[in-house]
């Protein structure tokens, strides 16, 4: 009897993330005994004792682990996963999203019935099941800018501002097309993402993805956005919490005005 033939891969890159086996074993129970999807690890040069208990899901037929001696990004990464194009489709996977319930071949699917797509996302939770606001139809300095300072009253003072910015007024019961999807978790067309070359590699981290939905936008596809299928992303906001990261947020916002354009407000 011939295996069925792949038609999704779920990317996931990780450097030391232990939030990733939580979401492992979340994953490996809800996609069962599927012969549909393949999972591709790709370690970033993490500590030797997080790759050793990181090797006990090789155990897993459908799962294979890269570990790669340096940590060269998000975007490399995924790129190094995706690129030979190992299935039709591709999700894009970050090591601290949660499956609430076997939603992949339901968004696959629902992204084969927009051939104008090239990307999708679904609504992103944390973990008490509020709404991650991370839909954006556009970037600008001030918003970004808003979005950091811990001053309430200026925030009240530009409160539908920021509502906009976040797309916080997107139905919540139809499927709407949008500019920006997260890379936290997309589903993508393979064949499209090749197209555009995946990931500018030059965003070590930080807007990445939104490089990469304007690229797809350029190539004359769109990006969809369902808020009729829900994962948790175990959100923890790094770039605010540490300096090293915030820096790197930085960087990354300079690396994407500079190719795009700036727009300040």
């Amino acid at each position: 009897m011939e295996k069925q033939a792949k038609e999704v891969t779920i990317s996931i890159v990780t450097h030391n993330s232990e939030k990733i086996f939580l979401s492992l074993d979340a994953l490996i129970k809800s996609l069962g005994e599927t012969s549909t999807v393949s999972i591709r690890i790709f370690d970033n040069a993490s500590e030797k004792d997080y790759q050793d208990k990181l090797r006990y899901y090789l155990n897993f037929p459908f799962i294979q682990i890269t570990f790669f001696e340096e940590n060269k990004g998000f975007g490399f990464g995924h790129n190094y996963n995706l690129l030979p194009k190992p299935t039709p489709y591709a999700i894009i996977f970050n090591p601290d999203i949660i499956l609430e319930q076997n939603l992949i071949m339901g968004l696959v699917g629902l992204l084969k019935e927009h051939p104008d797509c090239a990307l999708l996302a679904p609504k992103i939770l944390n973990e008490d099941g509020t709404t991650q606001y991370l839909i954006r139809n556009k970037l600008d300095v001030f918003d970004y800018i808003l979005r950091f300072i811990p001053f309430k009253p200026v925030k009240r003072l530009f409160k539908k501002r920021l509502s906009q910015f976040e797309c916080r007024g997107l139905s919540d019961t139809k499927d709407s097309y949008v500019r920006m999807i997260s890379g936290s978790f997309m589903v993508v067309d393979l064949a499209r993402f090749s197209e555009v070359d995946g990931f500018d590699e030059r965003f070590f981290m930080y807007f990445e993805d939104n490089d990469l939905c304007r690229k797809i936008e350029a190539a004359g596809y769109k990006a969809l956005y369902t808020p009729r299928y829900e994962v948790v992303h175990l959100y923890e906001r790094g770039a605010v919490k540490s300096k090293k990261l915030f820096l790197i947020f930085l960087q990354s916002m300079a690396k994407y005005f500079n190719k795009w354009g700036w727009q300040f407000f």
